[in-house]
């Protein structure tokens, strides 16, 4: 597939652009088994993030009846629209494009379009992939799920555990709000061009309720943050920022001050955000 890939490029005048992460997936097999691993039902509403040169979106138009996809490359429209035109995989009357940057989208305005929460899909690039998932948690109520492309070391962040090196505030934030399985990786020589990593394909629902109580949001997000501000930084130390701080408040939690953030399970951290 990525002598067609190549050829696509060609004839439109393009070529990957580096700065956002273009690395065009060009195995078909994978493409298909992704797909397959979203278990979507013909009228789910759907929309795919990236598509890119329709890697994905192909094989997606040929299980669900309407397909929306946003592409922040412009340029690379014509030649989307071009590919599923010649694959017949659907028909473009079932495609909708999107011109646009998907850190920027009103998720919640287009689930109510398109009649339910969303099942996202996406190779994404790895700029974009931290940032991009805090926006979905904040639009949560819009999310149904999620089967993403990462690259493998934003993977092993998101699956890491208390008290590992990858355990941050992307594992916290994610984890308190979805549950997470991995569902396979991807070798680099399944792309074009090949990247100099292994990617990871994750599969993300979104709970209805977070794993732990979090009456206050915006107040677990802040203790998550400021306990991770400085890894190396105690408790006691860390969580001055937010007023509140002292080594008595945090021992009342029943939680040792002189811990770090990277030890704390998502149960304590719950703990630390309810105010007294």
């Amino acid at each position: 597939m990525s002598s067609g890939i190549r050829e696509l490029l060609r004839r439109h005048g393009l070529t990957p652009k580096k700065g956002l992460g273009q690395n065009f997936l060009s195995d078909p097999q994978v493409a298909r088994a992704i797909v397959a691993a979203c278990a979507l039902a013909p009228d789910d509403p759907v929309v795919e993030i990236g598509p890119g040169l329709g890697s994905l979106t192909l094989p997606l138009l040929g299980v669900v009846r309407r397909l929306v996809v946003i592409e922040r490359d412009e340029g690379l429209i014509p030649a989307l629209v071009e590919a599923v035109r010649e694959a017949d995989s659907g028909g473009e009357g079932s495609l909708r494009v999107i011109a646009g940057d998907a850190l920027r989208l009103d998720y919640g305005e287009l689930a109510a379009e398109l009649g339910g929460p969303l099942r996202l899909v996406g190779n994404l690039p790895y700029v974009i992939s931290t940032p991009l998932l805090f926006t979905l948690i904040d639009q949560r109520q819009a999310i149904h799920s999620m089967i993403f492309m990462f690259q493998r070391e934003v993977a092993e962040r998101l699956l890491a555990v208390p008290g590992s090196k990858d355990y941050g505030v992307l594992t916290v934030m994610s984890r308190a709000w979805m549950d997470i399985a991995r569902v396979r990786e991807v070798t680099a020589g399944c792309f074009f061009p090949q990247p100099k990593i292994v990617s990871t394909v994750l599969r993300l629902t979104m709970r209805s309720e977070p794993v732990v109580p979090i009456p206050d949001p915006a107040r677990f997000q802040a203790v998550v943050r400021a306990a991770f501000g400085q890894r190396r930084k105690m408790l006691g130390n860390a969580l001055k920022e937010l007023g509140e701080g002292s080594s008595e408040w945090i021992e009342r939690k029943g939680i040792d001050p002189r811990r770090r953030g990277e030890t704390l399970t998502l149960e304590e951290f719950s703990r630390l955000a309810l105010r007294d």
